[in-house]
């Protein structure tokens, strides 16, 4: 019987086959307070789509001053199509001040302090740290949640939970970035929450499903 770790590697191997040894990134970004705020307007929209609106709109607001300065209104109209855009526009400005004021206009780079931000949680907080600084952490989305408990690397469909199971059965910070992204890809194309593909699964002689 394969310890829940062995059983990870070997996951990771086959996701690592599938779909390359690196990080999958979507969102389209040139530095890292870009990076944030994509991140920040993906909340419940596609990369696609937030990558449609962030070329026009980074070539408005160069700066993070831009953006502390910004116009909530006209903000709003940029972001609109990216959905529950008043919260997005708002969250986007107050963390541009904060991030110049108390973060010397660099995105900070540990847990605590990006959970100060707002629209900021425990999923886009370990996006973050993965991506953008190379800190590992997995960012348990509907995806990840699903496929690690079908896969029997986790007990629950808690985030919370669930990203310190994986945490300890990935303790590698570079393979924590990877499964999370190569997890959200395997969802996009197989193991989709409710019409999961299990008859073109190279996952499935490990499912509990």
């Amino acid at each position: 019987m394969k310890t829940n770790k062995e059983k990870a590697s070997i996951i990771l191997n086959r996701l690592k086959k599938r779909y390359g040894k690196e990080l999958l990134i979507h969102l389209n970004y040139k530095n890292d307070y870009e990076f944030l705020f994509s991140v920040i307007m993906s909340a419940q929209c596609t990369d696609k789509q937030v990558n449609i609106v962030t070329k026009s709109l980074y070539l408005k607001y160069k700066s993070l001053k831009d953006f502390a300065n910004a116009n909530i209104y006209e903000l709003e109209k940029e972001i609109k199509s990216t959905g529950f855009y008043h919260n997005k526009a708002k969250n986007i400005i107050y963390n541009a001040k904060i991030i110049i004021e108390e973060y010397n206009s660099k995105v900070p780079n540990d847990m605590n302090s990006l959970l100060k931000l707002k629209g900021v949680g425990r999923k886009t907080a370990n996006v973050v740290l993965g991506m953008l600084f190379n800190k590992g952490g997995i960012a348990v989305d509907t995806h990840v949640s699903v496929i690690s408990k079908r896969l029997g690397l986790t007990t629950t469909l808690d985030p919370l939970i669930a990203e310190e199971e994986l945490t300890k059965i990935i303790p590698n910070k570079k393979d924590q970035t990877i499964i999370n992204t190569h997890m959200i890809a395997f969802g996009r194309e197989i193991c989709k929450k409710n019409k999961p593909k299990c008859e073109n699964c190279f996952l499935s002689d490990l499912c509990l499903k």
